[in-house]
């Protein structure tokens, strides 16, 4: 795949620097339609590569413009955030905009989002800190296996020894390092149980109240009794779980937490992306006021100074939020974006519209994605030795019945298909492995059955889709 003007040495965060056209390219494989609201994402996470390669002196200037989505349930919005953010290897958290409350009441305050970002990225660089230095702690957990199994293998001191009896032969004895090294790794001495010391740490981290909310406190003290102080001990285990144990001591003796905490705050100011859903729901419907729309219009007015850019304290240290990204959804049913304040109104300058589903989406989704419902659930059912195929009539009936469904009743976007799905599937999934094995085909005879019934009894009030 190409890759165009990337230079390592100018840009110290690792930012996918895929062109909009490969990013939207990235994005098809999984979500179907959307083009829109691809493209906008697309420009957005190029447009951060673009920032890193502007001298210095004028990166500060150079804000992200943040993204409101509109568009039913189950369209993809969320799905293309969380997508956008996995290609971009960034910090990246989804909060309901509903969980918020005005600051005075009680709930949640909207700087809690900053400060689960910032949880996200520690997760994120500790993960790629801990995949970097597991080769070296692999090779060093292995020398020390080395040295603990000769240790439980030592046989035990014959005090009457003699000439005649000489002291018992150690078992290993006459192989080298590598060849007991080679042995261990190919599970040859798995029923040896060996001694390791341990360590079982207290709690670490204390909750306290703070102005910004409930937050834990870190507790660094060796010195300090209690509940705090790690106590160490030796376990006796069989020589797998000794090595696991051992490989986890390693890893983390070979990280550098405070540089893993540095970083990550790099991170979430520089590639964080944080996804406000249902923002609708807080806005202020046209002529209305008072009672919960006070509230609503309170939570509107705490986001703005975090959307527009301020310095949030965080258990790992302060974070400036001028240049996370923040993509807004909602479905707007009840209420339009103009009735969003007009501050906020402006912290989102770019408007994507998503479009509802039809049929042939509903086919194309069935298929199309690299992690497709029909992939799936034959992944599924092939771990009891059952292979399921679907004819190609049968996926056109379930899209032809979802979207009927969707019409009828509520609806839900392609979240109507796993509904449908479950119930055509459900006698398989229950029978396999029991009474249910070899290949199995869903004709459209069968959808039709099991679905077609199932709808008309919702059109009666008999059941619920």
């Amino acid at each position: 795949m190409r890759r165009g003007g990337y230079n390592p040495s100018r840009m110290a965060t690792p930012i996918e620097v895929l062109t909009p056209a490969q990013i939207v390219a990235e994005l098809d494989r999984t979500i179907v339609g959307q083009q829109a609201a691809k493209r906008a994402v697309a420009v957005a996470l190029r447009n951060r590569f673009r920032r890193q390669q502007v001298p210095r002196e004028d990166r500060d200037d150079i804000l992200p413009k943040n993204i409101l989505m509109m568009g039913p349930t189950g369209v993809g919005k969320t799905e293309i955030a969380r997508r956008l953010a996995q290609l971009a290897r960034a910090p990246f958290v989804k909060v309901e905009a509903t969980k918020f409350t005005e600051v005075g009441y009680v709930g949640r305050d909207v700087e809690s989002m900053i400060r689960e970002l910032v949880a996200a990225a520690v997760r994120l660089v500790e993960q790629e800190q801990r995949d970097a230095v597991t080769p070296q702690a692999e090779q060093e957990s292995w020398e020390r296996m080395v040295d603990m199994l000769r240790t439980a293998l030592e046989p035990p001191y014959d005090h009457f020894a003699s000439a005649d009896t000489p002291q018992p032969e150690h078992p290993l004895a006459g192989q080298d390092r590598e060849q007991i090294k080679q042995d261990l790794q190919t599970g040859k001495y798995d029923e040896v149980r060996v001694s390791l010391e341990v360590e079982e740490a207290g709690s670490s981290f204390l909750q306290v109240f703070t102005p910004q909310g409930m937050e834990e406190m870190g507790i660094d003290m060796p010195g300090m009794g209690g509940p705090f102080q790690a106590r160490r001990g030796w376990r006796t285990m069989p020589v797998p779980e000794a090595y696991a144990t051992l490989l986890d001591q390693e890893v983390k003796r070979l990280l550098e937490r405070a540089g893993i905490h540095r970083l990550a705050l790099e991170r979430t100011e520089q590639t964080g992306i944080i996804f406000l859903d249902e923002i609708d729901k807080v806005a202020i419907k046209s002529g209305s006021g008072g009672g919960p729309d006070v509230s609503r219009e309170g939570v509107q007015r705490d986001l703005l100074p975090i959307i527009e850019g301020s310095t949030v304290q965080t258990k790992f240290g302060p974070v400036r939020t001028d240049h996370i990204l923040f993509i807004a959804a909602g479905a707007f049913h009840m209420s339009k974006p103009s009735d969003l304040i007009p501050e906020l109104q402006g912290r989102l300058p770019i408007r994507v519209e998503l479009e509802a589903l039809g049929e042939d989406d509903f086919r194309r989704i069935l298929t199309e994605p690299r992690n497709s419902l029909t992939a799936q659930y034959e992944k599924l059912l092939a771990v009891d030795g059952v292979t399921l195929t679907f004819a190609p009539e049968s996926l056109d009936e379930v899209a032809f019945l979802a979207q009927e469904a969707n019409q009828k009743f509520e609806n839900i976007g392609a979240r109507r298909l796993h509904t449908l799905l479950e119930r055509l599937l459900e006698p398989e999934l229950y029978n396999a492995p029991d009474t249910l094995q070899g290949t199995i085909e869903i004709s459209v005879d069968l959808v039709r059955e099991r679905l077609g019934k199932l709808i008309r009894e919702a059109k009666d009030g008999q059941t619920v889709v």
